[in-house]
């Protein structure tokens, strides 16, 4: 299921206080990388991933790529850094607690 423009929009502004969760070095889109995503959206379902600056894959690329890879939504891509969504219906939602990537 696509998500609405108000959902990513929503999610971006979510996104602009976080830090990336899970860099991406001069070994590119690794097994190990696609591995510490995949954790990281299990438990915070919005993370952030920096791309190295000797990264030599263009970062909307690599953040389709990273996507594809573990089951997530491209949220944006700004200059290096990618923001990925997947939603984890496992995660226990306490009612009025704030989402698990805060």
């Amino acid at each position: 299921m696509a998500m609405s423009g108000r959902d990513r929009a929503e999610l971006r502004a979510e996104a602009h206080h976080l830090t990336a969760l899970v860099h991406v070095g001069h070994h590119g889109l690794s097994p190990t990388v696609i591995q510490s995503l995949d954790d990281a959206l299990r438990t915070h379902e919005l993370v952030k991933v920096q791309l190295g600056r000797n990264v030599d894959v263009k970062a909307k690329d690599a953040a389709g790529h990273l996507a594809e890879a573990v089951g997530a939504e491209v949220i944006q891509v700004i200059g290096k850094t990618a923001t990925l969504y997947r939603e984890n219906p496992e995660l226990e939602r306490k009612h009025g607690a704030p989402p698990p990537w805060r």
